[in-house]
């Protein structure tokens, strides 16, 4: 496997074509994988949601980061620092895509440069 690649480590069955992991032969390679992909009701190439990586406060505010403004008093003199908030976060949870993307181990090549 390259360096940087985004496939799963994961051996076994192929989501997308029903088979084995690594068991296709050249012959069933090009029209044939995107026909049984067609084919397949179990498994889409498309993802339309994703886990989101925001979060809801206390107040319902949403955002990646919350922090509180907290005065700290040394040697006489105020200053003012940022404090993260860490508990009382909620997730979002799961949001519907705008656009569907294709999935990571799609396992046919769209674009050869």
């Amino acid at each position: 496997m390259k360096m940087g690649g985004s496939t799963s480590k994961v051996k076994g069955v192929w989501p997308f074509s029903g088979s084995g992991a690594g068991g296709d032969s050249a012959s069933e390679a090009g029209d044939q994988s995107v026909a049984r992909l067609k084919g397949s009701r179990s498994a889409t190439p498309f993802v339309f949601t994703r886990r989101s990586s925001l979060y809801y406060d206390e107040d319902g505010d949403l955002a990646h980061e919350f922090y509180e403004e907290t005065v700290v008093t040394k040697n006489g003199r105020r200053k003012s620092k940022l404090k993260r908030i860490m508990k009382n976060l909620i997730p979002q949870g799961t949001v519907r895509l705008d656009h569907p993307c294709i999935h990571v181990d799609f396992p046919i090549i769209l674009c050869e440069v």
